[in-house]
């Protein structure tokens, strides 16, 4: 299939509804604004509702109501659109309902900037909403990547009842590069016996509740128990991890995202200059990659490790606390959409070598 130059949201949009997204409601922030957009052209051409929200807020009860009735259902937005969904995406996990949510990250706190950045890892990583609940969070590097996810993170997201996140810097939105689509106009989607698509009296269709609110400490007791488990299930089966030129390395770079090209870019600039480096790319941010993370280190070859971030540092400490201490790991980055350039971190990396 021949490869079409698109810019990221758009590539976006359209792969989602060739994994069978029929349903997408959202509210328009930058820089993720081409995305519902792309949706409200192109989900009446295939017979799904697009509907631009109110605010943020009914968007996502908008996504628990379809989801709910057994649709594939999307939502995108950024950061502080992202913030204001919290609540019924913590609803949503609490009532085991499959959706998948696009946050195109922008600078923060507060309305921050428009720009790129990685600064919602722990607000996507570590819950963002109330109460114990997980998310599966997805941390695609290019435009194709995150197309070739689409299709992974409905899959993910019917399977265990959760919300998938796509969790993406702006830069992914709003580059273009071409890809290639898995165009598929009638996927094959699965049966959802739990979800309200109608109760038949005489009993072919159990009643469905779609539910999170447990007034008995017993009934609520139960809905962790069944999380807990299905979690733990996802631990074990759907970690995604990139390793790049990592067996014999002295030097180890920890990225995601956009920055782990830059990363990429840095290995090759250090290998020039007769030093072995090599990069750990968390795909998924959770289910987070740990043991792998602490394979690499294990090498007798590593010296120590460089996490590189578009923020003030987060996922340094998930990296950290995989290596427990076995070799040191040191945190380069900044807030406020600031992108390190290769040459940059390589001479990092020379700095540690020759400290």
């Amino acid at each position: 299939m021949a490869k079409k130059l698109m810019k990221g949201c758009e590539a976006i949009a359209e792969a989602a509804i060739q994994a069978g997204c029929r349903y997408f409601f959202g509210y328009p922030i930058t820089p993720q604004n081409d995305i519902p957009e792309y949706m409200s052209l192109r989900l009446p051409q295939v017979g799904g509702c697009f509907l631009q929200a109110e605010s943020e807020v009914a968007a996502i009860n908008m996504v628990y109501g379809a989801g709910g009735a057994g649709a594939r259902v999307m939502t995108s937005s950024s950061s502080p659109g992202i913030s204001l969904k919290q609540e019924g995406i913590s609803t949503i996990a609490g009532a085991e309902v499959p959706c998948v949510i696009v946050n195109m990250m922008r600078g923060g706190p507060g309305l921050g900037n428009i720009q790129a950045s990685q600064g919602d890892y722990f607000q996507a990583v570590k819950g963002g909403g109330h109460g114990d609940y997980r998310s599966i969070v997805i941390a695609p590097s290019s435009i194709q990547e995150t197309v070739d996810m689409m299709p992974h993170a409905f899959d993910l997201a019917d399977n265990y009842r959760i919300p998938v996140i796509i969790l993406a810097d702006g830069l992914i939105g709003q580059m273009m590069e071409p890809v290639e689509l898995h165009m598929n106009p009638n996927p094959v989607l699965p049966e959802k016996p739990w979800a309200a698509q109608g109760w038949d009296p005489k009993g072919t269709r159990p009643r469905a509740v779609i539910n999170s609110l447990y007034i008995e400490t017993e009934d609520l007791d139960g809905l962790m128990t069944r999380l807990n488990a299905r979690y733990d299930v996802i631990r074990e089966k759907e970690v995604m991890v990139e390793k790049y030129h990592t067996e014999g390395a002295e030097y180890i770079l920890c990225a995601y995202g956009t920055v782990a090209r830059v990363c990429k870019a840095a290995v090759r600039i250090l290998e020039e200059n007769g030093i072995k480096a090599g990069l750990v790319r968390p795909i998924t941010l959770w289910p987070f990659p740990t043991k792998e993370v602490r394979e690499v280190f294990e090498q007798e070859s590593v010296k120590a490790g460089l996490t590189v971030e578009i923020s003030n540092g987060q996922m340094v400490e998930d990296i950290r606390l995989a290596v427990n201490g076995l070799k040191p790991v040191e945190y380069m980055g900044k807030g406020g959409s600031i992108i390190p350039a290769a040459e940059d971190i390589a001479e990092r990396i020379m700095q540690m070598r020759r400290a």
